[in-house]
């Protein structure tokens, strides 16, 4: 049988619930990917420069993403090489680089006629390459994270490229802006949940250097130079959280899905019709009229635990809306990096 979306305005879509369904989490799972990358790798960058017994800072890092309970089950000590194969290569863990990048070939696979053949082949060399490796069982490194990086670029501007931005394409950014706010709060919850170990270490050159290293992990350290100059914690989470202009910042993306979800609705911006529109439209007005001290004074950690709630809503919201009825043999993993 043949779903449609949801129509709860006449000007709505026919476009397929399930065809809106895979485009949207095949690009959640690419950027997935890439943002596990990016989390595994300023932890390798960070042990590199930390001082000797830093060991036990992997076990945070799996439970920052959520996975703490699944990777205690099967692995039980969190070593460097247990971690990094759970949230990399790990066919069993549904949030591993591989299984994202096996999710997202397999939306792509079923919506093929409204993608590009430029995008599928892309993705089908990225999620091959990946698979290799874990074939080969090789132990990755930066090398191996900074590739995928890189096909995931290559992936998204190829869909910008090729794609008709239309409902479609609206759907593919909606879904990857969504996961790249969610995955940019957790890189900054790594600074204070994962890898300061002391209040001892605030100011000092190891603490400039975990720092950087965040800004790295999101592709920011040259654009916050040229905004900010000298790298502090007050400008870092003024950067990442609050700026309007960079791309991985959470204000842009929250900008940016809320559009596409209007675009895709037909909803003016500043009204709504749906609750996820309700949701999105609070959230990027809470980030429009707040400021980085007023974060930092309430607490950077709780404040991001909260954002991601929130975006979870969000989630929820975008489903119940436009994905709820959907074929019984259409899967999707409903997942997520973090835990609330």
């Amino acid at each position: 049988m043949r779903l449609t979306l949801l129509s709860p305005n006449p000007g709505r879509s026919t476009m397929l619930s399930r065809v809106a369904d895979s485009v949207y989490w095949m690009s959640r799972y690419v950027e997935r990917a890439e943002n596990v990358a990016r989390f595994v790798d300023v932890n390798l960058q960070l042990m590199l420069d930390a001082p000797e017994g830093q060991n036990q800072q992997w076990l945070p890092l799996v439970a920052t993403t959520g996975d703490h309970e699944a990777f205690a089950a099967r692995f039980g000590s969190a070593t460097r090489e247990n971690v990094i194969h759970f949230l990399t290569f790990d066919a069993e863990n549904p949030n591993s680089i591989l299984s994202s990048l096996s999710a997202a070939r397999e939306n792509a696979r079923t919506v093929r006629e409204v993608i590009s053949s430029e995008m599928w082949l892309q993705l089908n060399r990225f999620y091959l390459m990946v698979r290799a490796a874990a074939e080969a069982r090789l132990d990755p490194t930066g090398d191996f994270f900074n590739d995928v990086k890189q096909a995931s670029h290559l992936f998204c501007g190829i869909a910008d490229a090729t794609m008709t931005h239309g409902e479609p394409w609206h759907f593919c950014r909606l879904g990857r802006m969504l996961e790249r706010a969610d995955k940019t709060s957790r890189i900054l919850d790594v600074k204070y949940f994962l890898l300061l170990r002391s209040a001892d270490e605030v100011g000092t050159p190891f603490d400039d250097i975990q720092w950087a290293a965040v800004l790295r992990s999101a592709s920011a350290f040259e654009m916050y130079r040229k905004r900010h100059g000298r790298i502090s914690p007050r400008g870092v989470v003024d950067f990442l959280l609050l700026d309007r202009e960079f791309p991985r910042s959470v204000q842009f993306c929250l900008g940016a899905a809320r559009d596409s979800l209007h675009a895709i609705s037909g909803t003016p911006l500043g009204t709504f019709r749906l609750p996820p529109e309700k949701l999105l439209g609070q959230l990027c007005s809470d980030f429009s009229f707040t400021s980085v001290d007023e974060i930092i004074k309430a607490g950077l950690h709780e404040y991001l635990d909260d954002l991601q709630t929130r975006l979870n809503q969000v989630g929820h919201g975008i489903f119940e809306a436009f994905f709820a009825l959907k074929t019984p043999q259409h899967k999707r993993q409903n997942g997520r990096v973090a835990a609330q």
